[in-house]
């Protein structure tokens, strides 16, 4: 059973980007447009990894990883951002977050962080 990644980010362009990319990876995913979205999903337990946007309408991608871990989902999360920081950096790492990508992100970082998300379950 091929493993199931989410992918949040307001943007559609990169949300279908990603997918195109993960899909082409032999990965399954499913797209959400917001982290309320995402949160209301069933079935949060089915997703593997969660590949999130750091900047997003109503709130973070550190934010929806911290809520997620609240409600008692480990979900391993790579956070990806157009606006790099250290101090954002340093916060995602600190928080548990798996993987900090600056945008535009190659397939090559993206691949190799979903991999170790994996491999962290």
């Amino acid at each position: 059973q091929r493993q199931v990644i989410a992918i949040v980010d307001d943007d559609a362009s990169i949300r279908e980007s990603l997918k195109d990319l993960l899909d082409s990876a032999g990965y399954s995913s499913v797209v959400f447009s917001s982290a309320q979205r995402f949160l209301k999903s069933k079935r949060l337990d089915r997703f593997a990894c969660l590949i999130t946007d750091m900047r997003m309408p109503r709130t973070t991608g550190i934010e929806l990883y911290q809520k997620l871990i609240a409600a008692g989902h480990a979900i391993p999360t790579i956070l990806i951002t157009a606006y790099p920081d250290d101090t954002v950096r340093a916060r995602a790492v600190r928080a548990g977050i798996r993987c900090y990508l600056p945008k535009p992100v190659t397939s090559d970082a993206l691949l190799g962080c979903v991999d170790e998300a994996l491999e962290a379950r």
